[in-house]
């Protein structure tokens, strides 16, 4: 099984590959620069996937690959503040796509009102911790979790529920 990642981000990369690895253990994963084709900062769940699938889909293209992965992180407003979430989409050849949801938490408000103001988590994050590029570490999940549950973990878990499609195909089918 061969398995493209659309993107060049280590901690996504490794998050898909690990994902990959517990449902077919030979696979082998490869990591593409294709663009979202979205807003840096996804605000939505609706924009995070549409950006997810089209990093699944450019890497689908250009790969030659089996499955592509299309990973997004994003914000969302709640009428308890603003929580960061992310998803994951699969692709394949066939056509069929899987998606899986990250799970997400509340940003504390100091953090949220940063980027209502426009800017991008990660720099916000990188400013309040100290830590340079976080995005591509723990980021900001491993942060507020003491390491519990660090950004590729995150990501892993939303891998795992959209490659789960690929896992049980016949309960998916039509027929």
């Amino acid at each position: 099984m061969k398995i493209a990642v659309g993107s060049m981000n280590p901690v996504k990369v490794e998050a898909a590959r690990r994902a990959s690895c517990m449902f077919w253990p030979d696979a082998e994963v490869i990591a593409v620069d294709v663009p979202s084709g979205i807003s840096a900062m996804p605000r939505s769940d609706s924009e995070s996937m549409e950006g997810a699938l089209n990093r699944a889909r450019g890497a689908l293209a250009i790969s030659g690959c089996d499955i592509a992965i299309g990973l997004e992180g994003h914000v969302k407003e709640t009428g308890f503040g603003m929580l960061l979430a992310g998803v994951a989409v699969a692709v394949d050849r066939e056509g069929r796509t899987g998606i899986g949801d990250n799970g997400g938490f509340l940003l504390p408000e100091k953090v949220a009102r940063e980027v209502r103001e426009g800017k991008e988590l990660g720099p916000v994050m990188d400013m309040f911790t100290n830590v340079e590029n976080s995005k591509q570490k723990s980021g900001a999940s491993g942060y507020f979790t003491n390491g519990i549950v660090p950004r590729q973990k995150a990501f892993e878990r939303g891998v795992i529920f959209a490659l789960s499609r690929f896992a049980k195909p016949e309960l998916f089918s039509e027929k």
